[in-house]
């Protein structure tokens, strides 16, 4: 049960007076908290903080205000100038002076006798507001601020802005927000003392009060203590629920998968390579995990072309040497194919049964398959989510890969392992995730990562090239594939689209038939699974040479002797997402180079991103660069994804705190796992402050 003390709190933000359907509406746009389909609380207005302020303390007088700055003016009204009748489209002026000269108060649309009320001729007043020039004479046009002098006092000086969104203004805002603080109980602490000390954290209410009502511009800065306190609470609340997730999944009693070593040995005798040192380092991380008596919940990092699928490959057999059934699953049909591919012939020839499980399988066929894997036939289940339904029933599962988690979505983790009982959990991924963001989204997990790249891996040579050198980039291309390479033509869009003025895939497919004939394919994600795969097939086997595509080929394709990669519009997509484009080159021992043909002019983020490009390879140097250029809401793809999209924290600015906070709920939770001494009982109350009460419903699942 939610503690009655946060009643408060929970109460509709229609409860605050001013706040009718229409304005709670408007909120939900700048409350980053309410991403449920729910009404906005009181307790959401809280965060929803200032990002700036405005200071009107400088009265320099009208002759020393630098044009297009916030000033404050004491003045003497002198004349009112309204509109003429029926001409709307001229202002009503009102012209003042001060001891040092005279300004046009200028306002449109203006309601005459209110004006006049407000600054009557031969009255002394002040206004706040920007200060232009027109005409060689000074303007305020719309001044922010109006007040009598003897009610100068009313006059906020130092004023917070908040983040806005049409219909929606400051001034209510702060209105809302100034009396959502009202409803603010008194709570008890809930951190270390010790760390509060060390970070001179202030008390969680003085630390709101300080940044809705600052005093000083600094106040609300994100390395302000008020600020930095709150975005700690905020990562600690996150920490946590991550913490309490890994404890309940532990709990699930696992049970050691040793086996003996025959299938592994196996696999390792028909690689036609060596493992590196970072891929021989993560299977044995991976291997002593699987040995322990508890479940085994690891995300293995590994850059594009590290080779994680081997290092699952081999985690998988032991499972197996075990005695039980494992599965692999992928986000996408063609990544579950190319897995399949690749896994099949060296399982196979290592004695095991494995097969292929994805929403295209049908009738007789899917029926075998599933049949099998219920007696304990297949070793070795390979698919998409499919695998996952409540139709398939696997014998005994163990042991769960899954590859490109952040697809899935976070709240996945718990199905998964809900098949089998409480199998061990490997999760892959290529998408470079900043320490920053593993510690966020997978803080669940322990990591393994592999650093460098297989044996005979090339470096990629990329270069950025102008739109308007496309012909020149075509003549390179007819050359490179007259010599016999393979490239990608990679398009940001399917088809043309009248809103977007990008060159789409069927369209540049359609430019550059003529040239290559018979040579060129075309693949995207709306064609259907079958022509998908028959045009991949014909990439890969050479019946064509340059394949157009979408970023469908992002993800898990591998085509070794694939040597080139254009990536068209380059400056519209992300760094993550160009990293794992360039990746699908250079596999094989060729040199291989990637094009990043852009069109001027060019944005700052997007020429930073370029140049990131062109400067490194390290996939883990650009996801960094990316987290910088992006912020973390994006980074892994869609908020939707998974990743956690904070309200306070920002990680550019607080990701010492992470690391931290971490520590520090991985220690609450091993002294107290259900939360049940005095510190433990505050921070339930932070728990579902921060909107992270499933942890508190995870406790009580036991």
């Amino acid at each position: 049960m939610r503690p009655s003390l946060l009643d408060p709190l929970f109460a509709p933000a229609t409860s605050l007076t001013g706040v009718g359907a229409k304005i709670a509406a408007l909120l939900t746009r700048v409350l980053p908290s309410v991403l449920e389909d729910r009404e906005p609380r009181v307790g959401d207005l809280l965060f929803v903080l200032p990002h700036s302020i405005i200071d009107r303390r400088s009265r320099p007088g009208i002759a020393n205000a630098v044009e297009g700055a916030i000033v404050t003016l004491d003045l003497h009204v002198d004349q009112h100038m309204p509109a003429p009748p029926g001409r709307k489209n001229v202002p009503h002026r009102v012209l003042a002076h001060d001891d040092t000269g005279d300004i046009t108060l200028v306002f449109f649309h203006a309601k005459r006798p209110w004006l006049e009320n407000a600054m009557p001729i031969g009255e002394d007043i002040v206004v706040s507001g920007k200060l232009e020039w027109f005409n060689d004479r000074p303007n305020m046009v719309h001044p922010d601020h109006i007040a009598l002098a003897s009610e100068a006092d009313t006059l906020p000086l130092l004023e917070p802005v908040y983040p806005l969104t049409a219909g929606l203004s400051a001034r209510v805002l702060r209105r809302i927000a100034t009396q959502a603080l009202t409803r603010l109980p008194k709570l008890p602490e809930w951190l270390d003392p010790e760390l509060k000390r060390r970070q001179t954290f202030p008390d969680f209410h003085d630390a709101l009060e300080r940044l809705h009502h600052p005093t000083d511009p600094l106040d609300v800065s994100p390395d302000n203590p008020a600020r930095r306190r709150l975005a700690y609470d905020e990562l600690l609340a996150g920490q946590l629920s991550l913490a309490m997730v890994r404890l309940r999944a532990k709990r699930l009693a696992g049970r050691p998968l040793h086996g003996d070593g025959r299938l592994r040995s196996k696999i390792l005798a028909v690689l036609p390579y060596v493992l590196t040192g970072s891929q021989q380092q993560a299977v044995a991380e991976i291997s002593a995990d699987l040995s322990r008596p508890d479940r085994m919940l690891r995300l293995l990092q590994g850059d594009v072309g590290s080779g994680k699928t081997i290092v699952g490959l081999m985690a998988l057999a032991q499972a197996i040497e075990a005695g039980g059934q494992a599965a692999l699953m992928a986000p996408t049909e063609i990544l579950a194919r190319q897995h399949f591919s690749t896994i099949a012939p060296l399982a196979e020839r290592a004695g095991l049964k494995v097969a292929l499980l994805t929403g295209r399988e049908k009738g007789a066929a899917r029926e075998k398959t599933i049949a099998a894997l219920e007696n304990g036939e297949i070793d070795l289940a390979i698919g998409t989510h499919a695998l996952f339904q409540s139709t398939v029933e696997f014998k005994k599962l163990v042991f769960v890969v899954v590859d490109e988690q952040h697809r899935f979505g976070v709240h996945q983790r718990l199905q998964l392992t809900a098949k089998g009982s409480a199998p061990d959990m490997l999760v892959m991924t290529a998408t470079p995730i900043p320490r920053t963001l593993v510690l966020t989204a997978f803080g669940d997990m322990d990591v393994s990562r592999l650093t460098e790249k297989p044996a005979g891996r090339r470096p990629i040579h990329t270069v950025t090239m102008p739109h308007e050198r496309i012909d020149e980039l075509v003549n390179r291309v007819r050359s490179a594939i007259d010599e016999g390479q393979k490239v990608y033509w990679i398009c940001p869009l399917v088809e043309d689209s009248e809103e977007v003025n990008l060159t789409s895939a069927e369209d540049r497919f359609a430019q550059l038939k003529p040239v290559f004939g018979a040579q060129i394919g075309l693949i995207h994600g709306r064609m259907k699974g079958s022509a998908k795969d028959a045009a991949m097939n014909a990439f890969k086997t050479g019946e064509t040479k340059l394949l157009v595509g979408t970023t469908v080929v992002e993800v898990g394709v591998d085509v070794p002797d694939a040597t080139i990669m254009v990536i068209e519009h380059a400056e519209r997509f992300g760094l993550a997402q160009l990293h794992q484009l360039r990746g699908r080159v250079g596999r094989g021992d060729k040199a291989s180079s990637c094009v990043l043909l852009y069109k001027a002019p060019v944005g700052e983020i997007a020429h930073a991103r370029l140049s990131v490009m062109r400067q490194t390879e390290d996939g883990f140097r650009i996801a960094e660069e990316d987290l910088k250029l992006r912020g973390e809401g994006e980074l892994l793809g869609t908020r939707q994804s998974g990743t956690p999209g904070f309200q306070v924290a920002r990680l550019e600015f607080h990701s010492d705190l992470l690391e931290i906070a971490r520590n520090d709920a991985r220690a609450v939770v091993e002294k107290d796992p259900m939360l049940e001494t005095e510190r433990g009982n505050a921070l339930r109350i932070l728990l579902y402050l921060f909107g992270r009460d499933e942890a508190i419903r995870l406790l009580r699942a036991g």
